[in-house]
C-alpha cells in the first residue's frame, strides 16, 4: 500500500468496525460540549479531525488516545469504536478505524503541527479531507445516537 498524498482528492469506503485487516490508521471524530471539536494543521492551513498512525506495537485504541492527546490536548475522554474505512487517492489505498471521542476535559495543547483546537456546531468548509471528513464524522454522530437510544 502506498501513502496517500491527495488530501484534497482523498475518498472513503465505510466497513463495520473491526472487519478491515491492516488497520495503518485511526481517525478520532471528537465532541467536546456537544460540539465538533478539529485541529487546525497548521501545514495545510486547514481542520482536521486528530488521528494518524498506528505505531508498531500500538493497539489502534492506544493508538487514538494518544493522537487525540497530542492534536487536541483532551486529557480525559470516553473512547466509542464506530467503524473501518478503506481511504483511496490516485496513489494508493488505505485501511483505518475511527473512533467517536466525547471529550470531558480539554488541557494544553502539546507542541506538534496542530497549531489550535476549534469547537463548531457543523463542519467548517475548510477541511483537509473535504469528501472523507464528513462521512465519518457522519458514522461517529449515528453511533452516538444508537448508543443514546439504549
Amino acid at each position: 500500500m502506498l501513502d496517500l498524498t491527495g488530501h484534497r482528492e482523498l475518498q472513503c469506503v465505510i466497513h463495520p468496525f473491526g472487519t478491515l485487516t491492516p488497520l495503518r490508521f485511526v481517525v478520532v471524530c471528537s465532541f467536546y460540549r456537544r460540539r465538533i471539536l478539529l485541529s487546525y494543521h497548521s501545514r495545510h492551513g486547514s481542520w482536521e479531525t486528530q488521528g494518524g498512525r498506528i505505531e508498531i506495537n500500538e493497539s489502534p485504541e492506544e493508538a487514538a488516545r494518544r493522537e487525540l492527546y497530542e492534536e487536541s490536548g483532551a486529557t480525559d475522554a470516553a473512547l466509542i469504536p464506530v467503524c473501518d474505512y478503506c481511504a483511496c487517492d490516485s496513489e494508493g489505498s488505505s485501511n483505518g478505524c475511527v473512533y467517536a471521542a466525547v471529550i470531558r476535559k480539554l488541557g494544553q495543547l502539546p507542541n506538534n503541527e496542530m497549531s489550535r483546537v476549534g469547537a463548531f456546531d457543523d463542519l467548517p468548509d475548510n477541511l483537509t479531507y473535504p469528501h472523507v471528513t464528513p462521512a465519518l464524522f457522519g458514522e461517529a454522530k449515528r453511533k452516538l445516537a444508537e448508543i443514546s437510544e439504549r
